[in-house]
């Protein structure tokens, strides 16, 4: 399986690489940023041990399109995408916090609701929800943000007394975070999809805020389809997803949530296979249109190549 599960290029005028979890990151000039989906995948905050084939061309090309639609919302960093997996921007100086917004009880703040809390970040949920019930009204229950292992839960309070970001601008930031998430409910439902909860990044560049990394997509979004949703929600049966929980339930069947002494269960060709299946239908679904596979051919030679090419162009 020709899949991306890491890259060493080394562009002209390459200043800083950087190795997320799921994302190669080359900085050129100290000006703009060459993010590479790689098909690395990661639950529960750990890089899973075998990639996704496509799993880094699915999200990259579902983000670009929903950064496109909201760019009358506010700039993002974004210039081109000279590849299926790749997108070259602006570089930002982000917020230390990710801006996550939830329509729904679901994941973590379900299991967090489940074990008694009716507090999540600062935010009182009401008593008598059930799991996926929607809320009274979307909630922001930020997150900050950790290099490495996991991010913890913060309230807007908190991010402020501490001067992780002014309140003049976390005004700003959540703003912006209701405006996006109904722009992507309103594009969900238009596919017969509900956008559960998502987060977004954002930074600054020249003294503006601007949206960075991906949105909309499976991996930083739930999706539901609303077809049946009242009638499994009446009757307590599992919502049908759209997003990486079934990723996650895999896992947690097989013993691993990302604590201390588990491990992650053996990922065969087929679970793989699998795996890489729902992320297409994933992409299929959400973008309304068909996936189309990249030619075939040695994958990291055409994203070095189309990335050097744009440089050029950029330059």
């Amino acid at each position: 399986m020709n899949a991306i599960n890491e890259t060493n290029f080394n562009f002209e005028g390459q200043t800083a690489f950087y190795r997320g979890k799921v994302r190669d990151v080359y900085t050129i000039a100290d000006e703009y940023l060459v993010m590479v989906a790689s098909d690395r995948i990661s639950a529960f905050d750990v890089v899973l041990p075998r990639a996704i084939p496509y799993k880094g061309q699915v999200l990259n090309q579902i983000a670009a399109k929903f950064l496109e639609a909201t760019v009358d919302i506010l700039p993002n960093w974004v210039l081109t995408v000279p590849d299926p997996s790749v997108t070259i921007g602006k570089k930002c100086e982000p917020f230390k916090v990710e801006m996550v917004i939830r329509g729904y009880l679901a994941g973590h703040a379900w299991r967090t609701y489940r074990e008694g809390e009716r507090e999540l970040c600062g935010v009182i949920l009401p008593e008598g929800l059930k799991e996926n019930d929607k809320l009274p009204e979307p909630i922001i229950t930020p997150t900050t943000k950790a290099a490495v292992g996991h991010d913890e839960d913060i309230s807007r309070e908190a991010i402020i007394a501490q001067g992780i970001v002014s309140e003049e601008d976390y005004v700003q930031l959540e703003g912006y975070t209701r405006a996006l998430y109904q722009r992507g409910a309103e594009m969900a439902q238009a596919r017969g999809l509900i956008l559960v909860d998502t987060k977004y990044e954002f930074g600054k560049s020249e003294g503006e805020i601007c949206l960075m990394d991906e949105i909309h997509t499976p991996d930083s979004s739930r999706y539901f389809y609303a077809e049946g949703y009242e009638e499994r929600q009446q009757e307590d049966k599992p919502q049908r997803q759209l997003s990486k929980e079934f990723v996650r339930q895999w896992l947690i069947e097989n013993g691993f949530q990302g604590k201390d002494g588990q491990h992650v269960p053996e990922m065969t060709d087929e679970i793989v296979q699998s795996i890489s299946e729902r992320y297409i239908e994933l992409y299929e679904h959400i973008a309304g249109e068909k996936f189309i596979y990249p030619e075939a051919g040695e994958v990291l030679a055409r994203v070095e190549n189309n990335v050097r090419q744009a440089l050029q162009t950029i330059g």
